[in-house]
C-alpha cells in the first residue's frame, strides 16, 4: 500500500487563537477536520468569499426568475426551490 505525501501548511493566527490552539490535544488532526468540513460546507456559487462576482450576480438574477429562496417550515433552513419543480412549485 502506498502511503500519502503530506505536506505541511503554516498560516498566522493572533496570540489568543493561539493560545486556544496550543491547549488542542491533537491540534494538527483538529485543524484538519475543520478544514475538511468547512470545505464540504463551502457556498458553491461564492466558493467561501461571502461575495459574488458582477458575472455571478447575472447569472444569479436570470437563476432567480424561475427560482427562489424559501426558509422550510420544518427546520428553517433557507434553500433554492425551482418554480417548475411539481413539488415545491406554486
Amino acid at each position: 500500500m502506498k502511503e500519502t505525501k503530506q505536506e505541511v501548511i503554516s498560516f498566522k493566527v493572533d496570540e489568543e487563537l493561539a493560545r486556544i490552539i496550543r491547549e488542542i490535544p491533537n491540534r494538527s488532526e483538529f485543524i484538519r477536520k475543520a478544514l475538511l468540513e468547512a470545505l464540504d460546507n463551502t457556498c458553491p456559487l461564492c466558493r467561501g468569499t461571502g461575495i459574488i462576482t458582477p458575472r455571478q450576480k447575472i447569472h444569479w438574477e436570470e437563476f432567480t426568475h424561475h427560482h427562489r429562496v424559501e426558509v422550510c417550515e420544518d427546520c428553517h433552513a433557507v434553500h433554492l426551490v425551482c418554480e417548475n419543480d411539481e413539488h415545491g412549485g406554486p
